[in-house]
C-alpha cells in the first residue's frame, strides 16, 4: 500500500514504481521486511521483535556490526571504537569522543549570555564567561556573585553548598619575597611562576578557593567544585551519570533566564 494516497498494489515492484513516479511514501509504521503496516510505532516494533523482521541497515564504519538505527550505531562507534565518523578521527577514550561531539565543532554556539548575547557551545563556556568577569554588560559578575545568584535559585542545595558564615572569597597579594631563585612560588601548592603578576592571578583564581558546589550524586560521586563552570564541566562529561549533556544545556539556559529554580532531573 502507498502511505500517501492509500492505493494498493499487487507487487512490490509496482508499488516502488508508483512511489518513485509520484514522490509518495510508504506507510509510516510498515515492517522493515514483510511490508505489513500498523497503526502505531509500538505495534510495528512489537511485530518486528516477535518475527525477527528488523532490518539492521546501519553498519558500523569500523567493524562488521550492524544496528537498527543511527543512534545505536553512533553509541557503538563511540564506546567500542572511540571514533567520530564525521571527522574520520579516533580518540584515546570514549569520553574524549563524547566531549568532541559536544564541542563547538559539532554543536556550534547555541547558548547565549543573557546580558551581552555572546554565544557559547556549552554551559561550561557560558559559566566561565560570567564567573571570570568577562561580560562587558555585567562587569559586576564574578565567581562570588554567581554563587550568590545560584544559592538564591537553589534553596535545596542541589548543586550549591550551604556555607554558613560565608562572606565571600578571600583575596591574596604576593610580594617580592615569594621569589625562590627560580621564580615566584605559590605558598599553597609550590608552583613556580615567571612573574609576580602570574602568581597573583593564580592565587586569586578558584584553584585555592573554598569549594562552593558539589555533585548531587552523593552516593556515586560527591565531588566538590570551586566554580559553577567546574560543576557544569563535570555534568557535561557524563562521568558519574547524574545528568545528560543536553539536559545540562537546557537547564542552564532556563536558570540564566531566571525562569526556574535549579534542577537537573
Amino acid at each position: 500500500m502507498c502511505g500517501t494516497c492509500d492505493r494498493w498494489f499487487y507487487s512490490f515492484h509496482s508499488r516502488q514504481q508508483h512511489l518513485h513516479a509520484l514522490n509518495h511514501s510508504i506507510p509510516e509504521f510498515e515492517c522493515d521486511t514483510c511490508e505489513k503496516f500498523f497503526r502505531t510505532k509500538r505495534a510495528v516494533e512489537q511485530h518486528m521483535d516477535d518475527t525477527g523482521h528488523w532490518d539492521y541497515t546501519y553498519k558500523c564504519r569500523c567493524c562488521h556490526e550492524t544496528f537498527r538505527d543511527e543512534k545505536d550505531r553512533l553509541d557503538h562507534e563511540v564506546e567500542y571504537h572511540r571514533y567520530c565518523a564525521d571527522c574520520d578521527r579516533f580518540f584515546k577514550n570514549a569520553n574524549d569522543v563524547r566531549m568532541h561531539l559536544n564541542s563547538r565543532t559539532h554543536r556550534g554556539t547555541n547558548i547565549n549570555c543573557p546580558f551581552c548575547k555572546s554565544s557559547y557551545a556549552t554551559a561550561t563556556g557560558l559559566c566561565h564567561h560570567l564567573e571570570n568577569g568577562g561580560c562587558p554588560n555585567a562587569p559586576f559578575l564574578n565567581r562570588d556573585e554567581v554563587y550568590k545568584l545560584v544559592r538564591s535559585k537553589d534553596p535545596n542545595g542541589v548543586i550549591s553548598k550551604k556555607l554558613i558564615g560565608w562572606h565571600g572569597s578571600p583575596s591574596y597579594e604576593a610580594h617580592g619575597n615569594t621569589w625562590n631563585g627560580r621564580g615566584y612560588e605559590c605558598y599553597f601548592c609550590h608552583r613556580v611562576f615567571s612573574s609576580l603578576t602570574g602568581l597573583n592571578q593564580h592565587l586569586n583564581s578558584p584553584v585555592h578557593q573554598q569549594a562552593l558546589y558539589h555533585c548531587p550524586n552523593r552516593n556515586r560521586c560527591g565531588k566538590e567544585f570551586t566554580s559553577l563552570a567546574g560543576v557544569m564541566n563535570h555534568f557535561e562529561s557524563e562521568s558519574c551519570g547524574y545528568a545528560r549533556f543536553d539536559t545540562v544545556q537546557r537547564k542552564v539556559e532556563e536558570f540564566v533566564r531566571g525562569d526556574r529554580l535549579i534542577t537537573f532531573g
